[in-house]
């Protein structure tokens, strides 16, 4: 299976994030395991941006729309993010491939 497309740079993100926050989410937050991905790739925007947006894109605007259409009619029935938003899609798809990266730093974790 080939890495999705900016995998290391999204995990990089959610490393970070843990860096900063998962001592306060383990004192604090109940089922922070369960929402773990929630509080790590759906309270704040990955990039903010339209310019910045396409930049990260790059080449590879059209496979991400096409994998984030894919993973919503799949688990939503249909696509609700805007593909015409560069911004919207870079953060729908972080979203996408960080919850992949977190559910394998759970199965990693899953003793503490």
């Amino acid at each position: 299976m080939n890495t999705p497309y900016k995998y290391e740079e999204i995990k990089e993100h959610f490393n970070n994030y843990l860096d900063e926050n998962l001592n306060y989410l383990k004192d604090n937050v109940p089922h922070w395991k369960e929402d773990l991905h929630h509080y790590a790739f759906n309270e704040d925007y990955y990039i903010i941006g339209t310019y910045k947006a396409k930049q990260w894109l790059g080449d590879n605007a059209f496979d991400v729309i096409a994998i984030i259409k894919d993973y919503e009619e799949q688990h939503f029935g249909e696509c609700s993010t805007d593909l015409s938003c560069p911004e919207s899609v870079v953060n729908m798809y972080a979203y996408i491939v960080g919850e992949e990266i977190v559910n394998g730093w759970l199965d990693e974790n899953a003793n503490n």
